[in-house]
């Protein structure tokens, strides 16, 4: 199989890929359109690019808003409470006919890598051994990490550090956190470290919940930060939402931006989750709520976006679109500049597989799977400007997707 007529992000002119079952053979130029021959995937001029990567979900708690109640507050610490009586309702055929819905909801727009937060504060821990069956279970549809996620603190729930533990060695790919959940200060710290320590002794990734708070005196991405620096560990750890940095004094800001692009560390921020959740203490005016994106990202640092939540206590909205959020976010953080536009696919592409550590079993190059999406416009800013989509969803080599546009009739 080929596609034809292809536009590539970056690169003037029409392209030609040739596949050679799950591998991209060649990528070549194109003089010009031509008609598809029989059996090759015509492009029509528009964008091809690697598959769209979901950072940031929690597939274990997706479509479970309003059971057994709903959160009324709309606030985070609500929506752990509520969380927590769901929690209690679960079962392993529950979590895992609730995660194949969500996952079957992301690969119709194109994802094909997702990292999920699964929660381990759970003596039973049946969520994570539910989701270790659906990340073998789904590997024709997806590449699924698993984080080892401690909902309710690491140092302040019973057995945290055992459960952890006992998560990676249940198959894990990556360690978590939630440090300013923690019941004190120092314990938050001493999460840290603990965690540190058993992704360097197990080899697992890092993607720790950090200051997910308007709290400006919450500073664990400090400590985050140069525990991976210390250990030269930067590329491997991430730091999800971050929304204390949106409060932060400029001055100490400018001082941890330095801390921040020395330890090489990854950031994902979920920016319509961040923007209903947070600022519910503020009368007027009120916070946006989120990390400084277009600081981190115009710092040269790697920032992503994610959905994290899919229709649970956090969340109630959601249908598995990450170009949704990729718009909002774009809008909430200032980013409808055209320069910022004309790379906006990044944040749910390439910086994603960076945050993710695809390394080369991402992007469109020969030789690398050919996992490709055809999207329905000719670059970043169309995509944006339509409110475009994936047409076609290619997953080594095989059609996994195809949409077919709705049509308008005038008259």
């Amino acid at each position: 199989m080929n596609i034809v007529n292809a536009r590539l992000r970056g690169r003037e002119g029409l392209f030609h890929i040739a596949l050679d079952g799950s591998r991209i053979a060649a990528i070549s130029a194109q003089p010009a359109a031509v008609i598809a021959p029989e059996g090759d995937l015509d492009a029509a001029s528009n964008l091809v690019v690697p598959p769209f990567v979901e950072p940031h979900i929690h597939l274990d708690a997706t479509l479970t808003a309003g059971e057994p109640a709903w959160n009324m507050s709309g606030t985070l610490f609500e929506g752990i409470e509520r969380w927590a009586e769901r929690k209690a309702l679960v079962t392993h055929e529950d979590t895992k006919t609730r995660a194949r819905k969500t996952i079957d909801m992301l690969v119709d727009h194109g994802i094909q890598h997702v990292r999920t937060h699964v929660d381990v504060t759970d003596p039973s821990l049946a969520a994570l051994k539910a989701m270790v069956e659906v990340r073998e279970e789904t590997r024709h549809l997806i590449d699924l990490q698993i984080v080892a996620f401690p909902q309710e603190g690491i140092e302040s729930y019973a057995n945290g550090r055992a459960l952890m533990e006992q998560a990676v060695a249940l198959g894990a790919d990556v360690v978590g956190g939630i440090p300013h959940f923690e019941n004190t200060r120092d314990q938050g710290v001493s999460s840290i470290k603990f965690l540190m320590d058993l992704a360097e002794r197990t080899g697992c990734l890092v993607d720790v919940h950090c200051d997910e708070t308007d709290d400006p005196q919450s500073r664990f991405l400090e400590v985050l930060a140069e525990e991976a620096r210390v250990r030269g560990m930067g590329e491997r750890v991430t730091a999800s939402h971050t929304v204390a940095m949106g409060s932060y004094d400029n001055a100490y800001c400018s001082k941890l931006f330095r801390l921040l692009k020395m330890s090489k560390i990854n950031f994902v921020s979920c920016p319509t989750e961040s923007i209903h959740l947070q600022g519910r203490f503020d009368s007027y005016p009120k916070r946006r709520g989120l990390t400084r994106v277009a600081e981190i990202d115009r710092a040269g640092m790697n920032i992503c976006f994610g959905q994290d939540s899919i229709v649970d206590p956090w969340y109630p909205l959601g249908n598995g679109n990450i170009l949704r959020i990729l718009e909002a976010g774009l809008h909430i953080c200032h980013m409808l500049g055209y320069s910022d536009l004309q790379r906006s696919l990044d944040l749910i592409t390439d910086n994603s597989a960076r945050t993710l550590h695809l390394g080369e079993r991402y992007g469109l190059e020969v030789g690398r799977p050919a996992n490709l999406l055809i999207l329905s416009a000719p670059d970043d800013y169309e995509m944006i400007r339509t409110q475009g989509y994936a047409l076609v969803s290619l997953r080594n080599g095989e059609v996994l997707m195809r949409r077919t546009p709705a049509s308008v009739q005038r008259g």
